[in-house]
């Protein structure tokens, strides 16, 4: 039985703390790659490999850790993945050159995903009443929310006060402590042992190499050319590997249930996650680099002006779980994407220089917050109750590793777009793209600045509004998640092949 201080709230403090140390990794190094890039004497392009390594290693192996939570237990994971996270962190901030910084980020990566992937498994095992689980769930995801789009404002404050390395070594003491509290504090879940499946290694193999795969040709497309034969190759091979995998899962009892795809209300939860995050953490570079580029803000002032994104996630965060009490899922969710759609009309209109830009700007990031904290509880939630609770592990995992691909894929397809917005943008001076892209005018001749800016604005507009219309897709993907009508079942047809099929699907 376990020990009285051992209590939900202890767990829910430290899966809260994890979970926002590793969303918070996501977004905070965009404001130092500058000063990355300067200090390890890289180019920018290399040092955006930060980024990338942190991205690709933690989508790869959330599918695993998750299936591995529910067998060996989700807080030896949780546990293993912090104190991964932590020596990581450590070797970010004492990195003598980008390679070893690179490789570091990818371990953080890792660690990252070891973390986060049985987080609502443990959740729901802290809170096994709906009305309680929810409200947990829901406060777990506006912190979690939050802290992605807060993370301009701490690099900010780190960078201009400490430097870069801060960003990195503030992780090492928060780590030890979230380590420490677990082993002391945090009760053990696994899946009964009567329902553990047998562990997989050809699976996850597959699983991690089919990820990867899919991942690189989202990072390098935009830089190499999406037709660069390394790009074309991993798609190539992703494709196959995943194909693999879910012949290597037909058994039944490897690292994923493919009978969890068939539940509509979860396989919805996973693509509109996908899409959230796509709409949501796939722009903020972008919002990023247009206010410290056309605005000539500097990396504080940037966080500064992100706080109406911050703060409405938080407020709106402390709503939601009464909101769940009243009204559905799929109504939740569609309204969700419904603001933020609108909040990215009105950035669009902002970048496109229309009247009162200001006043839209701080409006649209308000509602991109608020859009943020009512779509993903309730996702969440549907994730872990559409499933038995023995593969709520497996089941977060799966949810999870649908994040950060959507992070990548917005990032690569609205970089892609704003490449292109950018080169028409400049018609004849297009050999200036390079600076432009980054926002770095001052490299350019004055004469070429002001056609610059009205050309990165024009881009920054078009990625606003394309991210609008993926909006529109998750509001009527909603219906997804209402519940599916209970069709009465003739008793003697249960018996046939046929009839048990219907029933699987």
């Amino acid at each position: 039985m376990p020990s009285r201080r051992r209590t939900p709230r202890w767990t829910f403090a430290l899966v809260s703390a994890g979970g926002v140390m590793m969303t918070l990794d996501v977004t905070v190094v965009n404001v130092a790659l500058s000063g990355i890039a300067r200090d390890l004497e890289s180019g920018l392009g290399q040092v955006q490999w930060t980024v990338s390594a942190y991205s690709l290693a933690f989508g790869a192996l959330l599918l695993s850790s998750g299936a591995l939570s529910d067998r060996i237990g989700r807080r030896t994971v949780f546990t293993a993945g912090m104190a991964l996270f932590t020596l990581a962190s450590a070797g970010c901030g004492l990195a003598p050159d980008v390679g070893t910084l690179i490789a570091a980020r990818a371990a953080q990566g890792l660690g990252g995903a070891l973390v986060f992937a049985p987080t609502l498994a443990l959740i729901a095992a802290a809170y096994p009443e709906g009305a309680r689980r929810q409200a947990a769930i829901a406060a777990f995801a506006a912190i979690a929310s939050a802290a992605g789009a807060l993370g301009p404002v701490v690099g900010g404050v780190l960078v201009d006060l400490l430097g870069w390395r801060w960003i990195f070594l503030v992780n090492v003491p928060i780590g030890v402590l979230v380590v420490a509290g677990a082993l002391a504090r945090m009760p053990e879940s696994a899946a009964p042992r009567d329902t553990r499946r047998r562990i997989d290694p050809l699976g996850a193999l597959l699983g991690v190499g089919a990820l990867l795969a899919l991942h690189y040709p989202l990072v390098a497309g935009p830089e190499a050319g999406w037709a660069a034969p390394e790009v074309v190759l991993s798609a190539a091979v992703g494709v196959g590997l995943a194909l693999a995998l879910v012949a290597s899962q037909r058994r039944g009892d490897g690292l994923i249930d493919l009978a969890l795809l068939r539940v509509r209300a979860f396989s919805g939860a996973a693509l509109l996650g996908f899409l959230a995050r796509l709409t949501s953490l796939g722009v903020l570079a972008f919002v990023t680099l247009w206010l410290q580029s056309t605005h000539a803000y500097t990396p504080l002032e940037v966080g500064l002006h992100l706080l109406p994104l911050t703060g409405s996630l938080l407020i709106a965060g402390l709503f939601v779980a009464r909101l769940q009490r009243r009204f559905a899922a799929d109504a939740l969710v569609a309204g969700g994407f419904a603001a933020q759609g609108a909040g990215l009309v009105l950035l669009a209109a902002a970048g496109a220089g229309l009247p009162a830009a200001d006043a839209a700007t701080s409006l649209g990031l308000v509602l991109l917050g608020i859009g943020g904290a009512v779509i993903f509880p309730p996702l969440m939630g549907v994730a872990v109750d559409a499933v038995p609770a023995d593969r709520a592990g497996m089941a977060s995992g799966l949810t999870n590793a649908c994040y950060p691909l959507g992070t990548a894929t917005g990032i690569a397809l609205f970089g892609a777009l704003f490449s292109a917005r950018v080169g028409e943008g400049l018609g004849a001076e297009a050999g200036a793209r390079a600076a432009v892209e980054t926002g770095r005018f001052e490299l350019l001749a004055p004469a070429l600045q002001p056609l610059a800016r009205s050309a990165f604005s024009g881009a920054f507009t078009a990625v606003c509004l394309a991210a609008a219309l993926v909006c529109v897709v998750g509001v009527l993907a909603a219906r997804t998640l209402r519940p599916e009508p209970e069709a009465p079942v003739d008793a003697a047809a249960q018996e046939t092949p046929s009839a048990r099929m219907a029933e699987a699907s």
